[in-house]
């Protein structure tokens, strides 16, 4: 009897610490001075990531299995595979297919919408859920969030006025 108890307790740990996983996430946001259209004409392609990540140096847009797929050359080299789940006009998501980085089930949403404060200005959301691998949750979390930080900048320096006019911030 006693043995079996020790396997029901063993077994109901189990499934206690394996129900509480939870995935790590990333939620980062950032202000620019121009309108959601001006800024998801920047950011709102696909591939329009070379153009405004500091991090990526070319992208390639494909189709596999219906899907829409953007391989990424990062500029030390390394290669993203991701898939375009959803999009809309203002907001796509993606799941990262193959990758360098230490995560597995990386699952990420880009998207624009009016600062609630100031109707001329636009907030650039990105947020990712997904799981370490091979890295401390940690470690993974500030991978992801440099990488986020680094992104919503360029895509606020690439809608920034020219210097000299008005409506830089």
């Amino acid at each position: 009897m006693g043995t079996l108890r020790v396997g029901f307790a063993a077994l109901a740990a189990l499934v206690f610490t394996t129900s509480f996983a939870q995935a790590l996430e990333v939620q980062k946001k950032i202000n620019a001075p121009a309108l959601p259209p001006k800024v998801w004409d920047v950011a709102g392609g696909f591939c329009a990531i070379k153009e405004w990540h500091p991090l990526v140096a070319d992208c390639k847009e494909t189709v596999e299995g219906g899907a829409k797929i953007r391989t990424l050359t990062l500029k030390d080299g390394g290669s993203i595979k991701e898939k375009l789940i959803e999009s809309d006009d203002t907001s796509y998501s993606y799941e990262i297919v193959e990758s360098p980085l230490p995560v597995k089930n990386y699952k990420a949403k880009l998207w624009v919408e009016e600062d609630e404060r100031n109707p001329d200005r636009t907030t650039i959301h990105w947020d990712a859920t997904f799981d370490a691998n091979g890295a401390s949750d940690d470690d993974t979390t500030k991978k992801i969030s440099d990488i986020f930080f680094a992104g919503l900048k360029g895509i606020k320096q690439k809608v920034l006025p020219p210097d000299g006019t008005a409506g830089g911030d």
